[in-house]
């Protein structure tokens, strides 16, 4: 192990010892105040701002690879990681070196404990672990420096860590009820804390949403004096086709048509993300008067990745992984089964964590499939795999048991390659996504099955 990589890992380690990220305080003015004993660094470039309850990562990917065919240097965070947590911080388009992660960290150590005993003496809670991670993700960009910085909201949005950041462009994906505990019980709740991402005279782009959400996010908008754009009025994915990897879209923009470009991703939510990017990146470069050139907007859709949504990880059998965690995701992913691969059955391995709606995922996913693989991701949170179990069998599927994501892909693997037409997904949640992408690595699932 590299000297380098110690000094990060030692960080990680240090924010670790944090309240964990999903300890939540509605609270932004604790960052704020790290930040401008910082001197602001996430004032020094321009900020797409993201939002929603699903698809922002592949939406922010497919945003700063756009904004990186335009010559720009760009950063991107995004969270939860899937393998290490370098991967939140993209610099470029690759995770942020260990020695940027740890001397960027050199120049944040000496205000925390300023701020934590400024917290401690009014009676509030130290520095958290996603705070913290955030003004590193700052710091680290502007140390870079960055001309861009895509930046993916930690929870909701008003009083986030990462709304410390004034977005240039503020893009919201669908909103549906999720964290209903910590954002509200309501769509209309939820949107009114999502559209606190919302600046004075920032551009907002927006996909096509319920009314009662649209209607929060136009009279924010028009509070602030910003201009919004709604998908399916003022920009839209006008057609797509299946194609080898991935498909073949074509969007109506704000500003200029883009026909018959390559997406080498699968899923028709995909195709929906990537005419969000679109009208985020043309905001940025120019609003409705000035296109993407073609050249730099082929580049930017075909250098697009999503790791862990819609992933092929292994062949013969074919087996794919996807981080759906909600009901939202769940039904793109169930969609996505039917209409993006050519398979008779699909058997599911299925992990979810204890916050998460597992009901709700197992009846959205449950007609797509023939089997499930009840298994646990390996964290403190995860559901009993027997429960998970239990739960499909009481709305008539079939399950089997498995404690731990190795013997769930084997038993999967197994059941998929003994007949025709078969396939597996894994999916249920972004902690078991990361597991399995390490272990389809390192059993070599590309190479096909051996028993």
């Amino acid at each position: 192990m590299s000297d380098d990589r110690e000094r990060a890992d030692a960080v990680y380690a240090a924010l670790l010892e944090r309240a964990g990220e999903r300890w939540v305080q509605p609270r932004k003015e604790r960052t704020a105040r790290l930040l401008e004993l910082l001197d602001d660094p996430q004032k020094t470039y321009r900020v797409v701002h993201l939002t929603g309850t699903n698809g922002k990562t592949s939406t922010a990917r497919m945003i700063e690879s756009l904004v990186r065919a335009h010559g720009l240097r760009t950063g991107l965070f995004t969270s939860p990681h899937l393998e290490r947590f370098t991967e939140r911080i993209m610099i470029d388009g690759e995770p942020i070196a260990d020695a940027a992660v740890a001397d960027a960290w050199e120049e944040i150590e000496p205000f925390v404990g300023i701020v934590d005993a400024e917290l401690d003496a009014a009676g509030d809670a130290p520095l958290t672990f996603f705070e913290l991670l955030t003004v590193l993700a700052f710091v680290a960009c502007a140390d870079a420096p960055v001309d861009v910085l895509v930046l993916e909201v930690g929870m909701g949005g008003s009083w986030d860590s990462t709304n410390t950041a004034d977005g240039d462009v503020a893009v919201f994906t669908p909103i549906d009820l999720d964290h209903a505990d910590r954002l509200g019980d309501t769509i209309e709740k939820i949107a009114e804390v999502k559209a606190g991402i919302i600046k004075d005279g920032a551009a907002v782009v927006s996909s096509r949403q319920a009314p009662e959400a649209e209607a929060v996010l136009r009279r924010v908008a028009a509070e602030r004096d910003a201009s919004i754009a709604f998908e399916g009025q003022d920009f839209a994915l006008v057609e797509q086709r299946l194609a080898v990897g991935g498909q073949q879209i074509t969007v109506r923009g704000l500003a200029g048509e883009y026909r018959e470009e390559y997406l080498p991703l699968y899923g028709e939510h995909q195709g929906f993300n990537a005419a969000l990017a679109i009208a985020a990146v043309e905001s940025l470069i120019g609003g409705s008067q000035r296109a993407i050139v073609g050249d730099v907007l082929a580049e930017g859709l075909q250098g697009a990745t999503s790791p862990g949504r819609l992933q092929l990880l292994g062949v013969a059998p074919t087996v794919i992984v996807d981080a759906a965690h909600n009901p939202h995701g769940a039904r793109a992913l169930a969609a996505a089964l039917k209409d993006s691969f050519d398979f008779d059955e699909w058997g599911l391995v299925l992990g979810v964590l204890g916050d998460k709606d597992a009901a709700g995922i197992v009846q959205t996913l449950l007609p797509a499939v023939e089997h499930v693989f009840a298994t646990a991701p390996d964290s403190d949170r995860a559901s009993d795999p027997d429960a998970l179990a239990d739960l499909v069998e009481r709305v008539g599927g079939r399950a089997t048991v498995h404690p731990a994501l190795v013997e769930a892909a084997d038993a999967a693997r197994e059941w998929a390659a003994s007949a025709d037409r078969r396939a597996v997904i894994i999916a249920g949640s972004v902690v078991l996504a990361g597991e399995a992408i390490a272990l389809a690595e390192d059993e070599d699932w590309k190479s096909g099955w051996r028993a």
